[in-house]
């Protein structure tokens, strides 16, 4: 009768999933998709990124990234300075 006791009391208690709360993971930690998921993600992705809006904000993003790289070339060449508040 002991062990039973002792098996009752390491059991925790399951932690069910709640949408309105935000996680956390570790860079580490792997999440398994099953064949029939992993297809949902990949057409759900590929049905957003073959729509003119999307190519408009990639387009968008690669030239936020080459506006970027000229401000940073200033900064460190010191022609472009850090305003004060």
């Amino acid at each position: 009768m002991e062990n039973v006791k002792e098996t009752i009391e390491t059991i925790q208690p399951v932690t069910s999933y709640d949408p309105n709360k935000k996680y956390a993971w570790t860079p580490e930690d792997q999440f398994v998709m099953s064949g029939q998921e992993f297809g949902i993600v990949l057409n759900a992705l590929r049905a957003v990124l073959n729509t003119q809006e999307a190519a408009r904000i990639l387009i968008a993003s690669e030239a936020n990234k080459a506006v970027e790289g000229i401000l940073a070339k200033g900064v460190e060449s010191g022609m472009v300075k850090e305003m004060e508040e």
